[in-house]
């Protein structure tokens, strides 16, 4: 969900709170980790008993985003999502004794890599925003926590940087698939009202490199590049789309390399 170029650049001013005395050392190492010393702050991390929450700040600011994957939508989802019914699942081509190797280039907070990870797969996470980076990581610690989850969990691996950079540089076996959601200019208006994107749009901006992106993931992927894109929003810029997986309010853009067998 969350853009990993450097094409969108903030301004979105932060700072760290500790919510009790137990979390003020912390807190501490989290604000010099993330450079939020700032006074004057546009939204406050706040680190307490229920782990890391994003909260922004100002008259109309809605309640505070976490990363959960134990309770809320992830568990709804992980106990009745349809399993690998699910459009994503075929997108990414799993199948009967296929579980392909995933990169989620713009992991954001985790959500569509828990999905495919909870199927079975290896799934590998890239975020570059530091501060969306933090919560999927206070996300991922405690979901440890649970037996239920800590299997699934065990799947992700998560790295914090710049996708394009790390996909360019890449050492070792290279992903099958690598999956990418960009935050773009021009999402549905419903998606603008949903609380998650209203508060992370002003943090990260938009993804401006998403055609640099796609490049370096069609280099990098052996198998298929699967984009995630609103309904009704233009392909990323680049080569044409091999074929198209649509829902209500997204689609998911595929393009293929190599079959993927057992």
């Amino acid at each position: 969900m969350i853009g990993c170029d450097e094409g969108a650049h903030t301004q979105a001013r932060g700072r760290v709170q500790s919510m009790g005395p137990a979390f003020a050392s912390a807190a501490l190492a989290l604000s010099e980790a993330l450079n939020l010393p700032s006074s004057e702050a546009d939204f406050v991390l706040q680190l307490g008993p229920e782990g890391l929450q994003l909260q922004e700040l100002g008259p109309h600011a809605p309640g505070p985003l976490s990363v959960d994957f134990v309770h809320g939508p992830s568990a709804h989802r992980r106990l009745q999502g349809g399993g690998s019914g699910q459009m994503i699942a075929k997108a990414v081509g799993i199948q009967p004794g296929v579980r392909p190797d995933v990169l989620d280039a713009t992991a954001g907070l985790g959500r569509d890599a828990f999905v495919l990870a909870q199927l079975g797969c290896n799934v590998r996470l890239i975020e570059r925003h530091p501060v969306i980076a933090a919560l999927l990581t206070d996300g991922l610690q405690r979901a440890r926590l649970d037996p239920d989850v800590r299997p699934i969990i065990e799947r992700m691996h998560l790295q914090t940087g710049d996708a394009i950079q790390l996909m360019n540089a890449w050492e070792g076996d290279p992903p099958q698939v690598i999956y990418v959601d960009p935050m773009f200019p021009h999402r549905e208006k419903s998606s603008l009202v949903k609380k998650e994107m209203s508060m992370l749009r002003p943090l990260v901006g938009d993804d401006l490199d998403a055609s640099t992106l796609l490049e370096a993931a069609l280099k990098l992927a052996t198998h298929r590049v699967v984009v995630k894109r609103p309904r009704k929003a233009p392909s990323v810029f680049g080569p044409k789309v091999g074929y198209v997986l649509e829902g209500k309010s997204s689609r998911f853009d595929i393009y293929p390399k190599r079959s993927l067998k057992p």
